[in-house]
């Protein structure tokens, strides 16, 4: 089954700059589909793949900040081809 999954990383505290590019590297670094934009990365592909990742390098990420948000949003489908018709 393919997914769709936008995350935004919210730390909470200072200096947290490193710890986003960090996330976001490993994220392009995998191989799926992966687009960004300023508030957000989205991610395309397999579900049980892209689990696997997101729970790894989410649970890495968030050990390594003090206090922080992580919001996902997934959707039953791929919509790495989306384009607006308005």
């Amino acid at each position: 089954m393919n997914i769709s999954v936008e995350l935004t990383l919210t730390p909470l505290q200072d200096n947290y700059e490193e710890l986003i590019i960090g996330f976001i590297k490993k994220i392009r670094a995998s191989g799926f589909t992966v687009l960004e934009n300023p508030l957000s990365t989205q991610i395309y592909g397999d579900y049980d793949d892209i689990m696997k990742l997101l729970n790894n390098e989410i649970k890495l990420v968030l050990e390594l900040m003090e206090n922080g948000l992580m919001y996902i949003k997934i959707v039953k489908t791929d919509r790495s081809n989306y384009e607006s018709d308005f």
